[in-house]
C-alpha cells in the first residue's frame, strides 16, 4: 500500500508556521493534523471513555470490562473480619464465593474449568551465582505454559508468615489466593524447580471432579508402608472450596508457627517407618493428614500416578531426545500436526495429538512428555543439590528440559533450538515435523 505523504507536508508546515502564529491557531492545526493523522493510521481519538462492558486490547491480550466491573452489592470482601492469613480460620467459604459469583456473571462460563497458577522462591538473591538466570528461566517456563493454556499465573517471592519460611512457605500463599481469587475453581501450586515439560497438556479435571485435592503419589507406599515418600508435595492442586480451606488449617496447624511444632516431629517420625528426622515437615504431614481416617473416609483426594503429574527429573532427562523422535515419527505420518498455526490454539493440537498417542500406547516414561519433570533435590538457588547427584547433573539435566520446554514454544514462532544442550536456534522449515 502506497504511503501517504501528506503527515509530513503537515509537520513541515507546522515546524515553518508555528512560531508565527497565535498560540490559538496553533494549538487548532496541531489537533487538526492529529485528528487527520491518527484517522489515517486507523486510531479513533473521538471514543468516550466507559464504565460499562468493552473489550480493551493490550499488546497481546484482551481484557473484558465486564469482568474488571466490581458492583456496588457488598461481599465477603467487605467484612472487616476478613482475614487472608493461615491462622484465621474461613467459615462458609462455599456461600461466600457463590454469591461473589453472582454478583459477577461474566466469570460464570468456564468457572468449573478455571485454573489460577502459584509459584514463587525466596526474596532474597541466590547464594548460587547462576541460580536467579535458572529462577527466571523455570518462571519464563511457567508463564509460557500459562499463556498456552490462558491460566492466571502469580510469582510469589515474600514470606506470607515470618515462621513459614523455605517449604512451608506455600501454605499460607495457598490459603492467600483461594481467598484473592475466587473466579478460579482450581489452585496449582508448582515449585519453582518444576518445569512444565508438556506445554500442550490440558489436566483432565472431569477426572477430578469428585476430589478437591490432586497430588502425585501411591497409595501402596503411603497406606501400607507409610513412607513419607509416598507422595510429592511440590506440585498440588486444589479445588478452592471450604474443604480445601479446613484442610490448609490441619495442614498449617503442624507447621513452623504452631506451638506444637516440635511434638509433631516426633510423631511424624514415629508414624512414618522410613522418616529418620524428628523434624515436621510439609510432606511428612501431608502424608500424615492423609493417613487420617476423616481423609481417606471422605475421599477427596486424588493419588495421580497414571501420568507424570510430577516425574522425576533423573528418569526423564536422558529420555528426552528418544522423545522427541517418537513424536516426530507421529507428525511424519500424519500432516494435520506438521501444519503451522497460532499459538492461541496450541490446547487444540494437543488434543488432536493425543488420539495418536494413545494409538501408539505412549504412556508415562514410555515415550509421552512428562507434564512436568520436578528437580527434587537439585536447590538451582543455594547450589547446595544432594550430593548423590554427580557434577553438573542438576545443571545440564534443567538445561535439557526447559529447552525441551522451550521447543514446543518457539516452534510456534518459527525456531527451535539446534539441540536439547544449546541456547541456540535453528529456521523451522516449512512442513516439518517436530514437537
Amino acid at each position: 500500500m502506497a504511503k501517504s505523504k501528506a503527515p509530513s507536508k503537515v509537520v513541515s508546515f507546522l515546524k515553518a508556521r508555528l512560531p508565527f502564529v497565535g498560540g490559538a491557531l496553533a494549538v487548532s492545526l496541531f489537533l487538526a493534523w492529529a485528528l487527520w493523522s491518527s484517522a489515517n493510521l486507523g486510531f479513533s481519538m473521538s471514543t468516550p471513555m466507559r464504565s460499562e462492558a468493552k473489550n480493551v486490547s493490550a499488546t497481546y491480550c484482551t481484557i473484558d470490562a465486564k469482568q474488571q466491573y466490581d458492583p456496588p452489592e457488598e461481599t465477603f470482601y467487605d467484612d472487616p473480619r476478613l482475614s487472608y492469613s493461615i491462622e484465621e480460620r474461613v467459615k462458609n467459604w462455599d456461600e461466600k464465593r457463590r454469591e461473589w459469583l453472582k454478583h459477577h456473571p461474566s466469570f460464570n462460563a468456564g468457572v468449573s474449568d478455571r485454573i489460577f497458577v502459584l509459584t514463587g522462591s525466596q526474596p532474597s538473591p541466590c547464594y548460587n551465582p547462576t541460580g536467579d538466570y535458572l529462577h527466571l528461566k523455570l518462571f519464563k517456563n511457567k508463564v509460557d505454559y500459562c499463556r498456552i493454556h490462558g491460566y492466571g499465573i502469580f510469582y510469589n517471592n515474600a514470606i506470607l508468615h515470618p515462621k513459614m519460611p523455605s517449604y512451608w512457605a506455600k501454605t499460607p500463599l495457598l490459603r492467600a489466593a483461594m481467598t484473592a481469587h475466587p473466579e478460579a475453581e482450581w489452585i496449582l501450586w508448582v515449585d519453582s524447580d518444576a518445569v512444565f515439560t508438556d506445554m500442550e497438556f490440558k489436566l483432565p479435571l472431569d477426572r477430578y471432579k469428585n476430589h478437591n485435592l490432586v497430588v502425585d503419589g501411591w497409595p501402596d507406599l503411603i497406606y501400607e508402608k507409610r513412607s513419607w515418600i509416598g507422595l510429592n508435595a511440590g506440585v498440588l492442586l486444589f479445588r478452592n472450596c471450604q474443604w480445601s480451606m479446613d484442610f490448609m488449617d490441619d495442614w498449617a496447624s503442624m507447621g513452623p508457627q504452631s506451638p506444637d511444632y516440635e511434638k509433631w516431629g516426633q510423631v511424624l517420625k514415629s508414624t512414618l517407618k522410613d522418616k529418620t528426622y524428628p523434624i515436621s515437615d510439609d510432606q511428612s504431614a501431608l502424608v500424615y493428614l492423609l493417613l487420617k481416617q476423616e481423609y481417606i473416609s471422605g475421599k477427596k483426594i486424588y493419588l495421580e500416578n497414571e501420568y507424570c503429574f510430577q516425574c522425576y527429573w533423573a528418569r526423564v532427562v536422558n529420555q528426552l531426545d528418544d522423545v522427541t523422535e517418537k513424536y516426530v515419527e507421529i507428525e511424519k505420518r500424519e500432516s494435520r500436526l506438521r501444519r503451522r498455526h497460532a499459538e492461541v490454539v496450541s490446547e487444540s493440537y494437543g488434543a488432536l495429538r493425543e488420539q495418536y498417542l494413545q494409538e501408539a500406547w505412549y504412556g508415562k516414561e514410555t515415550g509421552r512428555k512428562p507434564f512436568i519433570t520436578h528437580f527434587t533435590g537439585c536447590q538451582p538457588c543455594s547450589g547446595d543439590h544432594n550430593p548423590k547427584y554427580a557434577g553438573d547433573s542438576c545443571h545440564d539435566g534443567m538445561a535439557r528440559a526447559l529447552n525441551f520446554a522451550d521447543n514446543q514454544v518457539l516452534r510456534n514462532y518459527g525456531f527451535v533450538h539446534s539441540y536439547l544442550n544449546s541456547s541456540s536456534v535453528t529456521a523451522v522449515p516449512f512442513d516439518s515435523p517436530g514437537m
